[in-house]
């Protein structure tokens, strides 16, 4: 067994790539010791902006790849390569599973058999794909069934796009990666079929209005949805390959490739038992810090108080895990320094991109709501949006086709909470409602 002397702070990351890119220019900028830092990652290279495996990842030409995406690129910020970790101190210890996490004793055991001590730790660990085998969906272990959420998957998905290229692609979800995945796969001339269990795509945020938009384009572009049904089996060749997608309500669909979307649990199974978990998280406090003292659990894995809100909730987006870790850091190096650090205020932001859309979103989405704007799938540049209203206040904005400063209007609404007299005086007003805030 082979032991590695105690570290001031250490990551123990599974597939919280940015959390930890983040987090560590945090350090940077605060200071941080030769010898003081360390991250762990099972992942076999340095952190990386994982939104873009899928979109520009995936494109048939000029591929995004690295070094090109290395955080923290996606914040306007310095690209991090594997020589910026060892310039600024900060040991960057990758291909490296962590298989046993004993608190009490701040030791990390790999699956290696290493063991690694510390004095602070922040569990970066984020979340796991959802898999039709953990169901056992019926030839769900067939090849070129794919799922997207570490480089090496994209990796996977970039080879069977190549071998199946013009083939017939199904995917099954119909949240971020199912859009997503849609919109590439058919720019890279796939015959895309979406399938999805719910009434309409993205239930989670969209709403119906919403939705249908995005789904008449998507269908404009050649991308077919089934609504309403789900993939209860697959059939394959003697080679192992997928051929086939059986649905719930008797359609079968011929398939090259299957992509799978169907959301994502967060990975705190490490340390069950040795933390206060709420909401499928584990709980901290304003500024991440876990019911055990020394211990942080950032971005997808915590469950925190949303201070606008007045309530405990897990947030899974890029951005929140970008600013929960930095939030972290000044935390711990404001211990150190007997130095005070405001509690973490929040406003939920989520956004995507794809074929030539792109949309924000920014608050609450509960409430009534009204849509503004136009959206008609067939004009040359939609621009629509819609608000959230409750208890006579806006508490979200969403915005298709923003400028950058017309997001920024949208997000100041969602921030400030302002009062609507008229639902309808709202609807006609649109967006010049947000650049009056």
């Amino acid at each position: 067994m082979i032991s590695r002397s105690r570290m001031r702070t250490c990551f123990c990351s599974a597939s919280g790539q940015i959390l930890q890119g983040y987090a560590a220019r945090e350090f940077a900028k605060q200071g941080v010791k030769p010898g003081e830092l360390a991250v762990i990652s099972k992942e076999a290279v340095a952190p990386y902006e994982r939104p873009a495996l899928s979109k520009g990842y995936l494109f048939p030409q000029n591929a995004a790849r690295l070094p090109g995406f290395h955080v923290c690129v996606g914040s306007g910020g310095e690209r991090q390569l594997p020589e910026w970790y060892t310039e600024k101190g900060i040991e960057l210890i990758l291909s490296t599973e962590i298989v046993k996490a004993d608190l009490s004793t701040k030791t990390l055991t790999s699956a290696a058999g290493a063991t690694f001590t510390y004095e602070i730790l922040l569990i970066a660990t984020g979340s796991s794909v959802i898999k039709l085998t953990d169901f056992g969906t019926q030839g769900a272990d067939s090849n070129n069934i794919l799922y997207l959420r570490e480089i090496d998957d994209a990796d996977k998905l970039v080879a069977a796009i190549q071998a199946k290229k013009g083939g017939k692609a199904v995917v099954i979800g119909g949240g971020y990666i199912g859009l997503e995945i849609s919109a590439a796969l058919k720019i890279n001339d796939f015959d895309v079929t979406m399938v999805f269990p719910e009434p309409w795509c993205m239930p989670r945020l969209f709403t119906a209005d919403i939705a249908a938009f995005y789904e008449a384009y998507y269908t404009n572009k050649g991308v077919k949805i089934l609504k309403g049904t789900l993939a209860v089996g697959f059939d394959a060749n003697a080679n192992g390959d997928v051929t086939a997608v059986k649905l719930k309500d008797g359609t079968v669909l011929e398939a090259d490739i299957v992509v799978v979307g169907v959301g994502a649990r967060p990975l705190t199974t490490l340390f069950k038992g040795q933390v206060a978990e709420e909401k499928g998280g584990i709980k901290t406090d304003a500024f991440f810090e876990t019911s055990v003292p020394g211990v942080y659990a950032i971005g997808d894995v915590a469950t925190f108080p949303l201070k606008m809100y007045n309530e405990l909730r897990r947030v899974e987006h890029v951005d929140h895990s970008r600013k929960s870790a930095e939030q972290a850091v000044k935390a711990i190096k404001g211990k150190e320094s007997g130095e005070s650090v405001p509690e973490y205020d929040y406003l939920p932001y989520f956004y995507s991109r794809s074929f030539d859309l792109g949309w924000q979103f920014y608050g609450d989405n509960v409430g009534e709501t009204i849509l503004f704007g136009d959206s008609d799938p067939a004009s040359s540049k939609p621009k629509f949006g819609s608000y959230w209203i409750k208890d006579g206040k806006v508490l979200g904005a969403f915005l298709e086709g923003g400028s950058p400063d017309e997001n920024k209007a949208i997000a100041k609404v969602a921030k400030t909470q302002p009062p609507v007299a008229s639902i309808e005086e709202l609807k006609k007003e649109g967006l010049q409602f947000a650049s009056k805030i």
